[in-house]
């Protein structure tokens, strides 16, 4: 018998309100389920079908459900969308009322300049505003209720967690001007390391001086940008202390929230973006293949890593999702969106994820109603 792969899509709210016609365009696609942002970040989107507007302008991270204040005594706490204020919830009516299921697209250590002190600060002193600091126990109960409330919202299905661990360097962010000096990967990693009060007892526990790491980090670097050198190491002792510090800090960090989303729904089924690199950070940080939770995979355009990664998780009765870019505008490619998305499952993955079909052209929409019917 020929498996069923699940289709889904990602949607904004405010895709869907005050558009009566949304929720329905949407399961014409052949979706079963939207994924929709409950948490999201600051963002400029195009919504090129909405009846009210062309564009939506969210200014700095914050939750479109009403905030439940009572769960918020620390001193980092997100902020309610007044771009589209309480969308969240009547999206999730309109998409139920049409016939598919919502998932919770839920951002975690993601943020957006609101919490200087408990964001990374790398080995030259510079903050990431974007990134908060997962090992300060502020930014681990943070993540923790925020992904506890967005499980709390009525209507939903399942939870989808969007950087549940390690957030580093890369960020795509207004008028970017971070491209002159290319960073490999072994460089990316060690400009993304936190050197914070936290992170440096973090570094010590784990066996290594963080002076002296944060000087060797330096002097990794320096070459790098001065383009003198075309990657960046430490020592083996340092590496082995900062992979057991890092790894350490992000499963702690993914045990908490998982124990706070099951104290509120038991039974919700969790998704964590991820990649199966132990030390990659950003939106899809380091999971362990073998980890139970099932895996949200970036595999937004062909390519043999992206297979790779689809088959590192890839097993009997595992839930694998890959997510692809099916925008041209955003680099997808519509003419091989269906032969990619065969090309994935074949790898095994059991879902695949549209995104998104709120920023899509009308060709990127006969592409993903093609990639369905050759996938389904």
């Amino acid at each position: 018998m020929t498996r069923r792969t699940e289709i889904g899509a990602y949607v904004y709210p405010w895709d869907l309100d005050g558009d009566p016609t949304a929720a329905g365009r949407l399961a014409s696609l052949g979706v079963r389920r939207a994924s929709v942002a409950a948490a999201y970040h600051a963002v400029r989107a195009l919504t090129p079908r909405h009846p009210a507007h062309r564009v939506v302008t969210a200014d700095h991270s914050a939750v479109y459900y009403p905030l439940d204040t009572a769960r918020w005594t620390g001193p980092l706490r997100p902020a309610e969308a007044a771009w589209s204020p309480r969308s969240f919830g009547r999206a999730v009516t309109a998409l139920n009322e049409a016939g598919l299921e919502v998932y919770a697209w839920t951002i975690l250590a993601h943020s957006d300049g609101r919490f200087a002190d408990a964001t990374v600060v790398n080995a030259y002193g510079d903050r990431f505003p974007w990134a908060l600091c997962i090992a300060q126990e502020a930014v681990q109960r943070y993540c923790a209720t925020l992904a506890a409330e967005s499980a709390s919202q009525p209507g939903l299905a399942g939870l989808e967690l969007e950087s549940c661990g390690w957030y580093g360097f890369d960020h795509l962010h207004a008028h970017d001007k971070t491209a002159g000096v290319p960073l490999p990967p072994s460089a990316k990693l060690l400009f993304s390391l936190c050197f914070c009060a936290t992170c440096a007892d973090a570094y010590a526990a784990a066996g290594t001086d963080p002076a002296r790491l944060r000087a060797d980090v330096r002097a990794a670097l320096d070459p790098v940008f001065a383009g003198t050198a075309a990657d960046a190491r430490l020592s083996e002792e340092q590496t082995a202390a900062v992979t057991r510090m890092r790894i350490d800090t992000a499963a702690r960090l993914r045990a908490r929230a998982l124990t706070a989303i099951h104290a509120e729904r038991p039974d919700l089924p969790v998704l964590l973006h991820a990649n199966p690199d132990p030390l990659a950070c950003g939106a899809s940080p380091g999971l362990p293949t073998d980890a139970a939770s099932a895996p949200v995979l970036l595999c937004n355009v062909r390519s043999e890593a992206a297979l790779d990664a689809v088959r590192a998780y890839a097993g009997p009765d595992r839930r694998v999702v890959a997510t692809v870019t099916a925008v041209e505008g955003l680099g997808g490619n519509g003419a091989d969106l269906a032969a990619w998305c065969t090309d994935l499952v074949d790898a095994g993955a059991t879902e695949l994820r549209f995104y998104h079909p709120g920023l899509a052209s009308t060709s990127d929409w006969d592409a993903m109603r093609e990639a369905v019917v050759a996938t389904s």
